[in-house]
């Protein structure tokens, strides 16, 4: 296990990129409208629902760190068919791109409005024109990943305290504490589905978790330091990739250091995902309690950013409108860049890992092409929504709800994996293992009753 030498900040990178992915789609899409309509007697669930994605956070880092593995390398171990599995959880929950049309309808709506020059297609080409300078650009992937979404996520929180302090009063503030204290309310016409999919997209949610195995190793954390990044292969040589980590030798000086580099862990995951996405997902849920819940708004598909931006410009003049632009832009494009490069990472390391013929090609060739395809097919598949007046909310919704039956099976597997291959000094303690489990049941749970529910006759 290398001993840890650099600082906290110098590390926290990993966790930034995780936030960065998790407010594009949750956050700004259906919190604020689940705020909108309801008012904000659903606040408990969102704080619970970041709050279990973070000890499901602490298990995949878990594991990379003491082997330099991703999870899927160890899910692999417990049965070769869950590469099949999580490739197909990944392709099918991310491929329709409603995060990626999201984020074109919102540049759309900032520079020319929702009804000026371009179709929705032209738009999220544009914004896909550069998330590809962002991932094919820099000699390290992750470098231009981490640096991009760092920026995109100041001038979200910066934004999001600004509005916050133009339009909040002390009723609205009173309205998000008591709906964070009303624990188990559950507004009378909200289905098992929209509750399963509003918990899932509290945080990263769905497959999505799993890309902070990525983060990580690209970061040399732990025992990530023994394999090489990723590196962009249209820039110069790449270095073999080993389908396999390690396993430390579990004396004392290994044990220490490994609790050294979980330390690290744990306060960078507390800070930057659980206190950072709790309070930029609070600011989003405020901002729809204070401007479009009590004039009785639930935007429509495709205008949510725009709708609140028009109000807050009657409040605060086109400035208001502007900020709130800018944060609904920086928001999803920070989303739809880590997507498009966490799902990218997974398909390739997947097919990497196992299938042998695909070792004739490097990872990084492998990620460039499923990058490349995959920004394709979802501007194919945009221009197909487009035309058939398909809207990007019901993507988002359908991802979620994939995305929840993902982590009903992942999550007691990350608890399994880490109990049965990990060196004793590296397996959960009782605390990460009870809120592992507690995790586990809930997402569980819901994914049964979600099965039950649609099986069941509808009034």
């Amino acid at each position: 296990m290398p001993e840890r030498t650099a600082s906290f900040w110098k590390l926290a990178g990993p966790g930034a990129v995780l936030v960065g992915l998790s407010i594009g789609a949750g956050e700004i899409i259906v919190w604020p409208r689940i705020a909108a309509q309801y008012g904000g007697s659903m606040v408990w669930a969102a704080i619970l629902g970041v709050f279990l994605q973070l000890w499901i956070n602490f298990e995949i880092a878990r594991w990379t760190v003491a082997t330099g593995e991703t999870v899927f390398s160890g899910f692999a171990r417990v049965w070769k068919g869950f590469a099949v599995v999580f490739l197909g959880f990944t392709i099918f929950g991310w491929i329709a791109p409603g995060w990626a049309m999201a984020s074109g309808l919102a540049l759309k709506a900032l520079l020319v409005g929702p009804d000026g020059f371009g179709s929705g297609t032209f738009w999220t080409g544009v914004t896909f024109a550069f998330v590809a300078l962002l991932l094919f650009g820099p000699k390290l992937v992750y470098t231009g990943v981490e640096k991009s979404i760092e920026l995109l996520i100041v001038v979200v929180v910066l934004g999001l305290v600004a509005v916050a302090v133009a339009v909040g009063t002390a009723e609205h503030w009173a309205a998000l504490g008591k709906g964070a204290l009303s624990v188990g309310n559950i507004p009378e016409g909200m289905s098992i589905k929209a509750l399963f999919i509003a918990t899932v997209f509290a945080g990263a949610g769905g497959t999505a978790n799993l890309f902070y195995s990525f983060y990580l190793r690209d970061k040399h954390i732990g025992m990530g330091a023994r394999l090489p990044g990723l590196a962009n292969p249209l820039r110069g040589r790449t270095e073999k990739t080993p389908i396999g980590g390690f396993i430390y030798e579990d004396t004392p000086e290994n044990a220490r250091r490994f609790r050294d580099w979980f330390s690290y862990i744990r306060r960078e995951q507390t800070l930057l995902f659980y206190g950072l996405n709790t309070v930029t997902m609070l600011l989003f849920i405020f901002g729809a309690l204070a401007v479009l819940h009590p004039q009785g708004i639930v935007p429509q598909a495709g205008r949510l950013i725009y709708d609140e931006a028009m109000i807050l410009e009657s409040v605060w003049g086109s400035t208001g409108r502007t900020i709130f632009l800018l944060v609904g832009v920086a928001t999803l494009f920070s989303t739809q860049l880590a997507l498009i490069d966490g799902c990218a990472r997974s398909v390739s390391d997947i097919v990497y890992s196992n299938i042998p013929a695909a070792r004739k090609r490097d990872v990084s060739w492998w990620y460039v092409v499923i990058a490349a395809a995959w920004i394709v097919v979802g501007t194919t598949i945009t221009w197909v929504m487009e035309q058939w007046n398909i809207t990007e909310l019901g993507f988002v919704f359908s991802a979620a709800y994939i995305g929840g039956f993902a982590m009903a099976v992942y999550v007691p597997l990350l608890l399994y994996v880490n109990f049965k291959y990990l060196p004793k000094s590296a397996r959960p303690g009782p605390v990460h293992t009870f809120f592992t489990v507690v995790a586990s049941l809930v997402y569980v749970g819901f994914a049964v009753a979600c099965i039950v529910w649609e099986l069941s006759p509808k009034p």
